[in-house]
């Protein structure tokens, strides 16, 4: 369990085939509190470390099966060395809730169809795929890209969100770009809600 709230941005350092995808992640956690076994979002998908490293730098392994690489942006060729990610480690009891619940269970894809400043802020807008849409409200919450926003308005299959200049300079989306393929999460009570009425 997640809260969206990004507390490092890792860099894919290696990636390779070993029946499922493995990918080398550096990052700056202390990689020996981060237990074999330990569940991390990577870019808002939930991973398994599986070894962990200190050498050239801070670096845990996951493994990446065949059904996340067909429902993230992952892909089939994996992430390029070199790749950005934003990374949260799992909740802990006691741990502050400043975002909102995100299970990291990667539900689709979403597509940047716009981006322009607003001020200090940056409005990018979104065009989700047509079985999510349904899931996501105004003033509702998303994960995208495993990063916990506030939804500002909805038109059909396309959304719009709102970023501080915070959030980008402490995720990787100070450099997303129209074009960019993106990890979305709906909000879990949206889903239940849905099913609720369809049930009634």
């Amino acid at each position: 369990m997640f809260t969206g709230l990004v507390s490092d941005v890792g860099e894919v350092l290696e990636v390779e085939m070993r029946g499922d995808m493995r990918a080398r992640i550096g990052c700056s956690y202390d990689v020996d509190g981060i237990a074999r076994g330990a569940s991390i979002a990577c870019d808002g998908i939930c991973l398994t470390a599986i070894a962990t490293g200190t050498d050239p730098r801070n670096w845990f392994d996951v493994e990446i099966s065949a059904e996340t690489l067909s429902r993230t942006n992952v892909g089939a060729e994996g992430w390029p060395v070199g790749k950005r990610l934003n990374l949260e480690r799992s909740l802990r009891v006691g741990d502050e809730l400043g975002g909102h619940i995100v299970s990291g269970h990667v539900d689709g894809v979403a597509r940047i169809v716009a981006v322009r400043d607003e001020g200090d802020s940056t409005r990018y807008t979104f065009e989700a795929p047509e079985s999510l849409a349904k899931f996501i409200a105004e003033k509702g919450s998303v994960a995208l890209n495993g990063t916990s926003l506030t939804v500002n308005e909805v038109d059909g299959a396309r959304f719009g969100v709102n970023l501080i200049p915070h959030t980008k300079e402490v995720t990787t989306w100070g450099t997303a770009a129209e074009g960019d393929a993106v990890n979305l999460e709906v909000d879990t009570m949206a889903r239940y809600v849905a099913r609720l009425r369809e049930a009634g």
